[in-house]
């Protein structure tokens, strides 16, 4: 499994002990304090010595301010699909925008079937854990009621709603093959466990997944993998994660280069916040910094940099994509238009896509204008360090860079898919039913390839910053051309593709 160049991502794994809640919520805000990126929270509803996951989460919410909030993972035999739908769109709204959810088939049914739930077959569990990922996504996405008839589960005309505050990503801790093979399928991530599945195991695990993702027609590096670790720091070396924290480094870069995880959580020992603080402090910067200057020697050979200095960091990319002034495929007098009828009626199914259609839009919106925040919080940190200890809360600058470039490249990934979906489904769809479109389609589409190619540019600038922070006004100069071309892009396309998706009843 190669290194799929996904942001690195370090975080605490938390037990949700209901003998001591404070300590509990302390914990959460300290991993918070400390500047780590994950907090997962285990789910074992029939647990009475644990704390209701999706209650303490909710808290956890309004008690920190950076921390990505997850249930690792959730038990879905006992948190019906439609219900777990809402409560996570409530969490991610609640969170502004920090909430994944991890999903689990039920790895314990004798405690299941305690409580009052099905107890399923290993192979019916697999099945109803696929049924309950479409009922999710079904009621995250604005449009007509929703109607499915499932094995286990069932929607009968259930509304959307609410919207999460982003797309919410749905990762599944797997470790058997038709477990692993719906991961590849329908997951945006998948979180195995190091008690579970060894480092040395990953690989042939990987392989089931990134099969089934190519037979799915997905490319494999979209799916993101995060590892829950479990160590202890100590003057000897041992086992994985058995020594001080250089052998720690050692083995979470080489875990990030050679099988492509960029995700680690931590479950501390019982020295739980001197862990967490190695972790932060001295773990996660080291391997962030070895696999910056892996990633960085390969970003360097291709932008030709040598002794002579840094080469134009656009001379390996295609024409269209070079920013020798404005792009002549998003010259705006140049944009055809298609004939519209404002007037022309337009179906229930049509009007709900072509809202769905604004609300996407709209959520890029809003992530491009926190995306620009955040780069003028580095910016102004980058000039009057105490100025930025007060804007992110006492986060060290280098973190504060690795932050702004996980926010940035997960923008990136949602662009980038958004538009292939569109490429590959709408626009098709648009083409097949009205023949005048076709100038419009084929104007979006260059529009799209162009996008990409500052998208890529912003991702290279980046990288460049966080070995080099006086490369930060690149980064300020790639974001207001990325700002400056999807904005209208977004528009353009609006005006020209609303009508006929309303008309046509279009899917979106």
């Amino acid at each position: 499994m190669p290194d799929h160049r996904h942001p690195l991502l370090f975080g605490a794994f938390l037990v949700p002990d209901a003998r001591e809640p404070e300590r509990t919520v302390a914990l959460a805000r300290t991993a918070d304090t400390f500047g780590l990126d994950i907090l997962g929270v285990q789910d074992h509803p029939y647990q009475p010595g644990f704390l209701d996951t999706w209650t303490l989460l909710s808290a956890l919410a309004r008690q920190t301010e950076r921390l990505v909030l997850f249930p690792d993972v959730a038990n879905v035999p006992l948190r019906p699909p439609a219900v777990l739908a809402r409560a996570a769109a409530t969490l991610d709204l609640l969170s502004g925008g920090r909430f994944e959810l991890g999903l689990g088939a039920g790895g314990f049914p004798g405690g299941i079937a305690a409580m009052g739930g099905t107890e399923r077959s290993p192979g019916e569990s697999v099945d109803a854990l696929a049924e309950a990922i479409t009922v999710l996504r079904s009621l995250w996405t604005p449009g007509a009621p929703v109607h499915f008839a499932g094995k286990h589960y069932s929607l009968a005309g259930a509304q959307p709603g609410p919207p999460p505050a982003h797309p919410i990503g749905i990762w599944i801790g797997a470790y058997k093959p038709r477990l692993l093979a719906l991961t590849g399928r329908l997951a945006d991530g998948w979180i195995p466990s190091s008690g579970y599945a060894g480092p040395d195991q990953l690989p042939e695990l990987a392989k089931v997944i990134d099969r089934a993702a190519e037979e799915a027609g997905r490319d494999p590096a979209e799916i993101r993998r995060w590892y829950n670790v479990g160590g202890t720091f100590s003057a000897r070396p041992g086992g994985f994660l058995q020594g001080p924290p250089r052998i720690w480094v050692e083995q979470l870069t080489e875990l990030a280069l050679d099988q492509g995880i960029s995700g680690f959580i931590l479950a501390p020992g019982r020295a739980v916040e001197s862990d967490l603080r190695r972790f932060a402090e001295e773990v996660a910067p080291a391997v962030r910094a070895a696999v910056a200057a892996a990633r960085g020697t390969d970003t360097a050979v291709a932008a030709g940099t040598g002794a002579a200095g840094p080469a134009d960091p656009q001379t390996d990319l295609a024409p269209s994509e070079r920013t020798t002034g404005r792009e002549p495929a998003l010259d705006p007098a140049t944009r055809p238009r298609a004939p519209r009828d404002p007037d022309a009626p337009s179906t229930a199914a049509g009007r709900a896509a072509a809202e769905a259609l604004v609300y996407f839009h709209d959520n890029l919106r809003s992530e491009l204008q926190q995306l620009g925040e955040v780069i003028e919080q580095v910016a102004a940190g980058h000039s009057d360090p105490a100025s930025a200890r007060s804007l992110i809360n006492r986060m060290s600058m280098r973190q504060n860079y690795w932050t702004l470039g996980a926010f940035c490249a997960s923008y990136c990934r949602v662009v980038t898919m958004h538009h292939t979906i569109e490429d590959q489904r709408m626009f098709v769809e648009l083409r097949e039913r009205d023949g005048d479109l076709g100038p419009v389609l084929d104007r979006l589409g260059e529009e799209h390839e162009v996008i990409a190619g500052v998208l890529t540019r912003l991702d290279r600038a980046l990288v460049e910053m966080i070995g080099d922070p006086e490369r930060l006004p690149a980064v300020r100069s790639e974001y207001d051309r990325l700002a400056e071309l999807l904005l209208s892009h977004l528009t353009y396309e609006e005006e020209e593709l609303l009508e006929p998706i309303g008309r046509l009843g279009i899917t979106v």
